[in-house]
């Protein structure tokens, strides 16, 4: 009788360093490894964005970018663009209305995997579990804070996402976008209520939805 070989499953200790989940999955042959994650999905404006990365060489100061001061951010985020595989997916507002936010979500890290320029052995996702990938993956919760490759995706997500909320604030001036790139603030909240959302806002959002429901009536009794 013949008995299918089954390697001995590693394990990982949260504490053991930012590259212990790729120490563990290079002992078995897993690699390249690619991290991905996202920015921007709880904002009610502005784009969601992916990214993945496969790292050639390890950086050091990775983290999870909502971690990270603006300044190392960006420091970092030219480091892994001239040392990693890196895949970015944008979707728009309009969207994220049409498809919801999870689904959006989903197909945006299948789709930044697939413009990576090297084809992963293992995949690392933050959070939840992504199907449909093309290769064996894991989602590790808080796995920016764990993985060094869903650290460096979480940069580059973030990074790119508000370098395009500041490009937007000039575009749509007295929305604050600069300053707290599309998530629900109280000058945020202030902006809508004055101005309504705009074209970059995500309608199918409770405090976009309402703030135009309130001005539908508004205008109905005018």
């Amino acid at each position: 009788m013949t008995v299918a070989f089954r390697p001995r499953p590693s394990v990982v200790r949260r504490d053991s360093g930012l590259y212990a989940y790729e120490r563990a999955l290079a002992r078995r042959g897993l690699t390249p490894i690619a991290g991905v994650d996202e920015a921007g999905r709880g904002a009610c404006a502005g784009p969601l964005v992916v990214a993945a990365a496969i790292l050639r060489r390890p950086i050091d100061g990775l983290n999870d970018s909502k971690l990270l001061v603006p300044a190392v951010r960006e420091r970092l985020y030219d480091l892994i663009m001239d040392s990693a595989h890196v895949g970015i997916v944008v979707i728009p507002p309009a969207e994220i209305d049409a498809r919801g936010l999870h689904k959006s979500n989903v197909a945006g890290m299948r789709r930044a995997v697939a413009r990576l320029t090297c084809d992963p052995g293992y995949i690392l996702t933050d959070g939840f579990p992504v199907p449909g990938l093309p290769a064996p993956s894991l989602a590790v919760w808080k796995g920016d804070q764990v993985a060094a490759c869903v650290a460096a995706a979480s940069i580059v997500a973030k990074v790119t996402r508000d370098r395009m909320m500041v490009e937007l604030d000039a575009e749509f001036p007295g929305y604050g976008f600069a300053e707290h790139k599309g998530y629900v603030t109280p000058g945020h909240r202030l902006a809508l209520e004055t101005n309504g959302p705009c074209s970059h806002h995500r309608y199918s959002f409770v405090t976009v939805a309402r703030e135009m429901g309130e001005n539908e009536m508004g205008a109905g009794v005018a």
